[in-house]
């Protein structure tokens, strides 16, 4: 049954990405063209270009299937969608081995739904959480196999373990607080086996793991260090929201759309329930994982004790963070994708409501525990209702978004067919411009008041820098479009070379560079 949720899960997402759906942008086009570099032999990033902590390891992933048929959004993320079956069946192979194995299909069932929010999370290369996601599982697995007794080569196991978590961390360092329970319950596990060479094989393959993390920060200019890029992004000023604003962002609306219950647009009253509910069932989790804990009586019941705890701290502590934050109540819609990482403790959070499920229908059970076990049930399909329910609405909107990817590449043929190769235009649209045209055309970014933006790659914005004629591609009636008509005054309109879904592209007779 798990097999058949699970291929049904591949499969929705394999069509997904035939169809480019969710639809690109710049962000991925920037983890596309640095797998083109790489590809080409051309450079070999740590971090994606601009943002000095985010790891490029999709990029690596996809730089052969890039380098072989050149750009290309499906190609992109198909090792994307590798690492979602990897995730399924960890996540089976977990959830059956600390709890049951019916459990274990209905987790599989959850997670081959999947909302816009759950899909873009799983399916676009935009860093980390796809790939950090099964390496969480397989760490909890190779520490409950070696407390269980189960593995030959320990010593492999703790180096590969070391391994994992350094490669996770210079992928995403929001994953940091399911590493850090993660290592807790290795030590937990096997406290004697780590002395000697075990631990060192441990150091080792962390070592490794991020060193390419080390060997960049050593060489970075002040101030361009990830722990100060970090620290920077994460202390914008500006007015703090208030705790219940926080809250309200992060477990109201945070929770359910990362969850996979609500549509990218906001989370009704209705869906909001989970989020409520979510803190709660932790508790229950944490109970029932100390009650495990203290009643086992060999070592491998008390390393599977140990895991369900290391689920559960993780999960809290990611919550904590984000709650912490001021994006949790700034911009929740956007922000939830911090919080994709809880589909990891999801087996934890559903066992409070698995065992009382399953104790009602027994002969022994109290009147209350069968209403328990009623009330579990009915959060149960409840949940399952909400998760199918916020999958259909996704599907419903795919002509939309397959409508706005082809426009995109509209566009991207209108600029080659005007034979621009150098264009100035927003992030959003200059990014995904130079991806679609294979690097053909280079693109310059520009805010609104046509200031330099954004540039993540310099090479680009030199290039347009050096154009005689450089072209425009704004969008109809933005404030770079309408600062662009006022500096060309009556020649505006004879600028004008092609207009592809209220998008403009202009090609003055002259550079229009008012920064210089």
């Amino acid at each position: 049954m798990a097999l058949l949720l699970g291929v049904a899960g591949v499969g929705y997402r394999l069509v997904l990405i035939l169809l480019t759906v969710p639809a690109s942008n710049s962000d991925e086009a920037t983890f596309g063209l640095a797998a083109l570099h790489i590809a080409g032999g051309h450079e070999r990033p740590v971090f994606l270009y601009g943002q000095r902590y985010m790891g490029v390891l999709e990029s690596y992933l996809a730089a052969p299937l890039l380098g072989w048929a050149g750009p290309s959004w499906p190609l992109l993320r198909l090792p994307l969608l590798a690492l979602y079956a990897i995730f399924l069946w960890l996540a089976y192979r977990l959830t059956r081995r600390i709890f049951s194995g019916w459990l274990a299909v209905v987790v599989v069932g959850l997670l081959a739904l999947g909302s816009e929010r759950v899909v873009r999370d799983q399916l676009t290369a935009v860093g980390g959480r796809p790939e950090v996601k099964p390496a969480v599982l397989a760490l909890l697995l190779i520490a409950v196999a070696l407390g269980e007794r189960r593995v030959r080569h320990r010593w492999l196991a703790t180096g590969a373990f070391g391994l994992l978590a350094g490669l996770a961390l210079w992928s995403d360092w929001l994953i940091a607080p399911y590493l850090l329970v993660a290592v807790v319950a290795l030590v937990l596990a096997v406290p004697r086996d780590l002395v000697g060479w075990p631990g060192v094989l441990l150091v080792a393959g962390f070592a490794a793991g991020i060193a390419p993390v080390v060997k960049d920060n050593i060489v970075a200019p002040a101030g361009q260090d990830s722990l100060s890029v970090f620290r920077e992004i994460s202390t914008k000023e500006g007015v703090a929201p208030s705790l219940a604003e926080r809250l309200h962002g992060g477990l109201l609306e945070g929770v359910p759309l990362a969850s996979g219950l609500c549509p990218m647009d906001g989370c009704a009253r209705g869906a909001q329930w989970f989020g409520a509910l979510y803190p709660v069932l932790l508790l229950a989790a944490a109970g029932l994982g100390v009650v495990a804990y203290r009643r086992a009586v060999d070592p491998a019941a008390r390393v599977r004790a140990v895991a369900i705890l290391a689920l559960v701290v993780g999960a809290a502590l990611t919550l904590l963070a984000y709650v912490r934050s001021p994006l949790a109540a700034t911009d929740p819609l956007a922000n939830a994708r911090y919080l994709s990482v809880l589909q990891i403790s999801l087996p934890a959070v559903l066992w409070p409501l698995w065992l009382a499920a399953a104790h009602a229908p027994r002969a022994t059970a109290s009147v209350a525990a069968r209403l328990r076990g009623v009330a579990a049930t009915g959060v149960l399909a409840a949940l399952t209702v909400a998760t199918l329910a916020g999958t259909l609405a996704f599907v419903a909107g795919m002509p939309g978004v397959r409508a706005e990817e082809r426009s995109a590449r509209r566009l991207a043929d209108a600029v080659l067919r005007a034979g621009l190769r150098e264009v100035y235009g927003d992030y959003w649209t200059c990014g995904r411009l130079i991806f679609n045209t294979g690097e053909a055309v280079a693109c310059g970014v520009l805010d609104g008041d046509l200031r330099p933006g954004q540039n993540r790659y310099p090479a680009y914005w030199r290039r347009v820098g050096l154009a005689a004629r450089p072209g425009y591609v704004l969008a109809a009636g933005s404030p770079a479009e309408r600062a662009l008509r006022r500096l060309l005054g009556g020649r505006a309109d004879a600028a004008v070379v092609a207009e592809v879904d209220g998008t403009r592209v202009y090609r003055p007779e002259h550079a229009v560079r008012p920064w210089r």
